[in-house]
């Protein structure tokens, strides 16, 4: 009997990519992914021992689950989702991309449990096994090792990002959301270049950037 969980990482940040993860278990991997320490993302926190663990975890999920794979949409695709108000119907086409893969891989999921009632429970009617909950980690350790898988991910691809302007702004923090050590990021690359970060959406607001953009700047 196979279990397929599903979430994401990177929703709400103002930069970098988003990642939709699934992951497909046996009740035997089950038990050794909880015997392990998998659990929601978030409870690991966000400092470098927390993604430490993460992508070991993340590692050892892929050696043990049946199927773990993610999806990621670039900031680009992110923009013209959000734009046409379609973020949900991006997740939802991304998620049904794994389930169908996982699927083929592994025959029918006996249960499929995805992370966020209003983004994917609409793809219940597709998938009749599929049942959306909000708090979805609780659910199933398959939701939380997803959550793992995507969350490793994106703090991997948001790395990548850190380092290409490490020399000019030093350590950048933040992890892409706007808080103040990501406002304090895009002001000093505005201020240097007049422009916003190429990895930033410009689907998300910007006020405090009116000051040194004059172009490509949503502010409301």
């Amino acid at each position: 009997m196979i279990t397929l969980g599903i979430d994401e990482a990177g929703r709400g940040p103002a930069i970098g990519e988003m990642v939709v993860a699934a992951v497909a278990v046996t009740e035997a991997q089950a038990l050794r992914l909880r015997a392990l320490g998998v659990a929601d993302s978030k409870s690991f926190g966000a400092g470098a021992r927390a993604k430490s663990r993460r992508a070991e975890l993340a590692a050892a999920i892929g050696d043990i689950a049946d199927f773990a794979q993610l999806e990621v949409a670039t900031v680009e695709v992110i923009d013209e989702r959000v734009t046409r108000g379609e973020l949900n119907v991006l997740e939802r086409e991304l998620a049904t991309a794994l389930i169908v893969r996982a699927e083929q891989r592994s025959g029918p999921c006996a249960r499929i449990v995805a992370d966020g009632t209003a983004v994917f429970g609409p793809l219940s009617s597709r998938h009749p096994a599929l049942e959306a909950h909000n708090g979805g980690e609780d659910v199933h350790i398959a939701v939380a090792a997803a959550s793992v898988i995507a969350k490793a991910k994106r703090d991997a691809l948001y790395a990548e990002i850190c380092a290409r302007y490490a020399d000019d702004f030093g350590e950048i923090r933040g992890g892409g959301y706007l808080n103040d050590a990501t406002r304090a990021f895009l002001v000093a690359y505005a201020k240097l270049h007049g422009r916003l970060l190429p990895e930033a959406r410009r689907s998300w607001p910007y006020p405090f950037l009116a000051t040194y953009v004059t172009h490509e700047l949503r502010i409301d």
